[in-house]
């Protein structure tokens, strides 16, 4: 995972206690695989009830495989659903949801990605529970594809905008941030907050590259304008 890459003053999640901070690149983040809490602990017991939709794979080898595959990137799971639906326990939902989803397809990994086979079905499963609980919060935007961009491979996030955005107040960060619509903010939040390349969150969105960069690019300029309007 590239990392490289200026990271914006992004938290894991609005204002939330229960994820630890550790400063990365001068991002408070959670710790990969790690919590403070119980939490973890009962997803982990909830995916392990008896479930009659199991592959014919045993017990103790995808308890294993899980525990390789999932596990790791349970902080960016949680992350992630975090931003998507605003709060704590709706985030805890979400995520038992799909680490139950993952548990009973993790026979079907191939070895690939594991942190965008994982982040995908946390989005899945969390636009599913938004369409089902607030089906107004899923605004669509155009999108604009800048397929020019894609012939020097990653942009370079060094920009003025970005080392503006940078230096807000975390509190005026969030708010702007939860204002955007919905594809908007899981791009912002996969780039900026957990340091995912350009191909990886294509992959997670299911979108083109480009798709990826107009929407970071938009994303950006929104809060620019959001936080000047504060300013003035």
């Amino acid at each position: 995972m590239n990392r490289s890459h200026r990271q914006l003053k992004l938290i894991d999640g609005p204002s939330d206690p229960m994820v630890p901070a550790a400063s990365v690149g001068g991002l408070p983040r959670s710790n990969d695989g790690e919590a403070s809490s119980a939490w973890p602990a009962r997803v982990v017991s909830a995916v392990r009830r008896p479930d009659a939709h199991r592959d014919p794979m045993t017990d103790s080898d995808r308890d294993g495989r899980f525990a390789s595959v999932v596990l790791p990137h349970l902080a960016d799971a949680y992350a992630l659903a975090r931003w998507l639906t605003g709060n704590r326990a709706d985030a805890e939902d979400v995520v038992q949801e799909a680490c139950l989803r993952a548990f009973r397809g993790i026979g079907n990994f191939s070895n690939g990605n594991a942190s965008a086979w994982v982040l995908t079905i946390v989005r899945h499963t969390a636009y599913g529970w938004l369409r089902k609980n607030r089906p107004g919060t899923l605004v669509l935007v155009e999108d604009v594809e800048d397929a020019g961009r894609l012939q020097s491979g990653e942009p370079d996030d060094e920009t003025p905008e970005a080392a503006l955005i940078a230096k807000v107040d975390a509190g005026l960060l969030e708010a702007a941030i939860a204002a955007l619509p919905m594809p908007f903010r899981e791009t912002l939040m996969l780039r900026d907050g957990r340091g995912l390349a350009y191909r990886e969150i294509a992959e997670v969105t299911e979108v083109p590259i480009g798709t990826v960069m107009s929407r970071l690019a938009r994303a950006r300029e929104r809060l620019l304008a959001t936080i000047r309007k504060e300013a003035a």
